[in-house]
């Protein structure tokens, strides 16, 4: 039964790495808090992006006082 559900998940998560790849998140050389949630909700997401769902992540990081 864990096999099973081992199994289950790693296919959840590669099928939502091949949609991550397909909407170009790979491929930006951009790198920030926002980009690297999105790919990594994206991920997570797994078979629920082709049924719609288009995860995206905005957050600030804060700036330290001046």
């Amino acid at each position: 039964m864990v096999r099973l559900l081992s199994l289950v998940v790693l296919i959840w998560l590669v099928i939502g790495a091949v949609a991550a790849g397909q909407r170009g998140y790979f491929e930006s050389s951009e790198q920030n808090c926002s980009s690297l949630a999105t790919v990594a909700i994206t991920v997570v997401a797994g078979p629920l992006n082709y049924a719609g769902v288009n995860p995206a992540v905005e957050c600030e990081v804060p700036q330290p006082t001046q």
